[in-house]
């Protein structure tokens, strides 16, 4: 029966040596997971044998676990790269359809803008509509379009703030907005329309010839401005009351409106113009000026710049003029049994009957880990101790050689009696 057991034990070895080589050969693979030979002694069934007299026949290979322990996080420069920092495993569909798992956060967008692995495999989780809202009802192949676009939002309201110089000296003439001699300050702000074209706006501010009052002109570029009314000051340099043309007052010190011409020709656009924050303070005479960057709540269209992935998976599209937008956002899965897992190869997992139904969630909710974006998870290989492990299983199989030589030895005696 040595040789049986000797034989057993070399086949054991050998397959302790293939599970620490393929250790050590993915010591680079990104995602990969170290695996470790789990071995069973053998007995030999017989009624007959009394329990305390049993003698092994040697061992087998009873299963090859995976060790799914978190490995490093290491950052790339890669935008659609992604680490797991906790369970989980990403989602994937294969070119067939068919749903795989790894951990492996090598992606990068197809040319029709999918999130893939080298393999072909794309990225499942929600997707978002055009205007940016997370379609939860599905988990599909998320898809970042290459021309994503933001479509445009007209001005509503445009604010100013603005400093009228208190000893300014009130314009003889009559207001032209081709004499700068008859205004004492001007400024100008551009303003969208619903189709994303803009238009420049023209304010001119007039001293009056009552302390403290100033009057307002506006009108798109170009085109002869309009009188909004007038404007208070108190002898503090507060804005106190303002008033329409007509010498009605506004409902709110400071707010004005003006028709914008539309681009297509349809009726005009309506902006309100926040003068409310304005003062009037000495500044030496004719001394106004801008005392913060005029603002506008409108947006032409945008372009996508580039995204950035958030911890709980959401893709966020960041736009050239400043906005941002969810894209979609990753879902992870978790099983009960990760050690289940059908291993397909080229970091690849299937769900069986033994690691049960995937448990999909938002990254960093329940059980679930996080997602970190531009970042990949490294192979939790410990290539100190494979290498440790390599030395004690060719000992194994040297051990196990031996077994096998001395069992001749005795049969060589045997046949020269």
């Amino acid at each position: 029966m040595s040789y049986q057991q000797g034989l057993s034990g070399l086949a054991a070895a050998t397959n302790d040596l293939d599970v620490v080589g393929n250790n050590i050969a993915n010591a680079q693979t990104v995602g990969f997971k170290q695996s470790t030979a789990v071995f069973a002694d053998l007995y030999a069934n017989s009624i007959a044998t009394a329990v305390n007299n049993q003698i092994g026949i040697g061992t087998r290979l009873a299963g090859v676990q995976q060790d799914f322990s978190q490995g490093q996080v290491q950052t790339t420069g890669t935008a659609t790269n992604m680490a797991i920092n906790g369970n989980g495993f990403f989602q994937m569909q294969n070119p067939n359809g068919l749903i795989t798992y790894s951990r492996n956060g090598q992606f990068v967008p197809d040319k029709n803008g999918f999130i893939t692995d080298a393999e072909g495999n794309k990225l499942m989780g929600f997707q978002a509509n055009a205007q940016g809202q997370l379609q939860k009802g599905d988990i599909v192949p998320i898809q970042i379009p290459n021309a994503s676009l933001l479509p445009p939002v007209a001005t509503t309201q445009a604010t100013f703030g603005i400093n009228l110089d208190a000893a300014a000296t009130a314009p003889t003439a009559a207001f032209n907005f081709q004499d700068d001699t008859t205004f004492n300050f001007t400024t100008s702000i551009n303003t969208v329309d619903s189709l994303g074209a803009t238009t420049k706006v023209n304010l001119f501010f007039v001293k009056g010839a009552t302390p403290g009052q100033w009057e307002v002109f506006a009108g798109p570029s170009g085109a002869a401005p309009t009188d909004l009314g007038s404007m208070t000051f108190d002898s503090a340099g507060a804005l106190t009351a303002s008033a329409d043309p007509a010498g009605n007052p506004t409902a709110v010190a400071g707010q004005f409106s003006i028709p914008i011409p539309h681009t297509d020709g349809s009726a005009a656009q309506t902006v309100a113009l926040n003068l409310s924050g304005l003062t009037q303070f000495g500044a030496g005479g004719n001394g106004s000026t801008q005392t913060s960057a005029p603002t506008q709540d409108g947006f032409g269209t945008s372009q996508l710049a580039d995204f950035s992935i958030g911890s709980d998976g959401t893709i966020t599209g960041n736009y050239t003029d400043g906005r941002t937008a969810i894209l979609g956002q990753v879902l992870l899965a978790n099983f009960a049994d990760p050690n289940g897992l059908q291993n397909l190869g080229n970091n690849q997992f299937a769900q069986t009957a033994q690691s049960g139904q995937p448990q999909v969630g938002v990254p960093g909710s329940s059980v679930l880990g996080s997602v970190q974006g531009s970042a990949v998870e490294t192979s939790n290989v410990d290539l100190t101790g494979s290498l440790v492990d390599l030395i004690t299983a060719q000992r194994n199989y040297q051990a196990n050689a031996q077994t096998i030589k001395t069992q001749q030895t005795i049969d060589q005696t045997l046949i020269n009696l």
